[in-house]
């Protein structure tokens, strides 16, 4: 990313620091949550079911973004929904009660799904096409590095300090962090001076091709570990094992997928991941061989780094600059509602039709993903999108 932000370092180290301690700050809260919320406080499964579903909300409430940047730079929403997030992980080691941890949980997810829409607008309106999707890429491989260092610090440092003491220290350090970055909020570079809360109906595929990419990627962080823990018996360790190999893996393989997207185009990337993925679902519906699905659950997590074709799609087919944010987030709520549906379907599937079921269901959602994507057609991108108008 240095040549892309050759002529603006401090954009760049403001997208690295903010970037790093988002994906930092929630793999701990990730890794500690469970075990704390039922060492310490002794949720049942319908209370963490209920708290799971509680930390999605915000994802719905992601349009709001929209409206927040015509009152704040898209710099300073990313800055303060750092600083939230860090302010709902400390408090998350203050919580002695279910209600207490979901409150904490909704502000943490608050500044997490406040900052992603942000976050991704601002390259959206800052890069040259040929450039998005490689920067994508790397950021995607920062966040895996972050949520590495993360696993890595719960490790080190959780059997020491303790739950609350490790909430709180990453949860301070994340809000003074964020702080710190608040005085850059202010600057305009490279961005539009106005915004527009403007949805398309030209903007059809980008958002039935958001559903079904939340659709395919809820089936599988629902079920696909759930299968493993509850057919086949395999133990935490194991699945803590899988998702540090799959961060690991990520660092590497984010970025060599934003340079494929930028070589072969949105279309045929999207088109490789949506067939790929009917053969990794086939898989996980009929294989009974455990290394092959460890083997699938990891090439499925490297397919999740082609979905910065569908962003790199939109910028090419955006009519300005100043409409990008408004879309970006409606995505994010789109790709919510996917993720309290699709979970409700597919655990009522599995429970009339058997565990095969939600797979198949995935089949069939990312084969209607591969013949959507057929219908991208991008024209030749400008150098720059301009800053209002058709």
């Amino acid at each position: 990313m240095t040549s892309i932000f050759r002529d603006n370092r401090r954009l760049l180290v403001f997208i690295i620091l903010s970037n790093f301690l988002l994906n930092f700050g929630f793999q701990v809260w990730q890794t500690l949550f469970n075990n704390y919320a039922v060492e310490s406080i002794g949720a049942g499964p319908a209370q963490i079911g209920l708290i799971q579903a509680v930390r999605e909300i915000p994802g719905l409430l992601g349009f709001i973004v929209a409206f927040l940047v015509l009152i704040m730079t898209e710099f300073r929403l990313m800055a303060l929904s750092v600083i939230v997030m860090g302010v709902g992980i400390a408090l998350t080691g203050y919580a002695n009660s279910v209600g207490a941890l979901l409150a904490s949980t909704f502000i943490m997810s608050l500044g997490f799904h406040f900052f992603m829409p942000s976050n991704n607008s601002v390259v959206l309106m800052m890069m040259k096409a040929e450039d998005t999707p490689k920067t994508l890429g790397n950021l995607g491989s920062l966040a895996s590095l972050a949520s590495v260092a993360g696993t890595g610090a719960v490790l080190l440092f959780a059997a020491s300090m303790g739950y609350t003491a490790m909430f709180v220290s990453v949860g301070v350090l994340v809000v003074l962090a964020g702080a710190a970055l608040l005085p850059f909020g202010n600057r305009q570079t490279g961005l539009p001076k106005g915004r527009k809360v403007q949805l398309r109906k030209e903007y059809w595929l980008y958002y039935a091709l958001s559903f079904l990419l939340g659709s395919r990627r809820h089936i599988f962080t629902t079920f696909a570990v759930y299968l493993l823990v509850r057919e086949f018996g395999v133990s935490v360790q194991t699945i803590a094992m899988l998702f540090l190999v799959n961060g690991i893996i990520n660092v590497v393989t984010l970025r060599w997928t934003g340079q494929l997207v930028g070589k072969i185009g949105e279309r045929a990337a999207m088109s490789i991941a949506f067939a790929s993925l009917a053969v990794i679902f086939l898989g996980y519906a009929y294989a009974t061989f455990l290394p092959l699905l460890f083997t699938l659950f990891i090439l499925d997590n490297i397919f999740f780094g082609f979905n910065v074709s569908l962003s790199s799609y939109f910028q090419k087919i955006a009519f300005s600059k100043d409409e990008i944010t408004a879309n970006v987030s409606t995505q994010q709520a789109i790709e919510h509602i996917a993720a309290i549906t699709v979970p409700l379907i597919g655990g009522t599937v599995w429970a009339v039709y058997g565990s095969e079921a939600p797979f198949l269901f995935g089949v069939v959602i990312v084969l209607l993903g591969l013949a959507l994507a057929q219908f991208m057609r991008v024209k030749p991108a400008p150098e720059a999108l301009p800053a209002g108008g058709n």
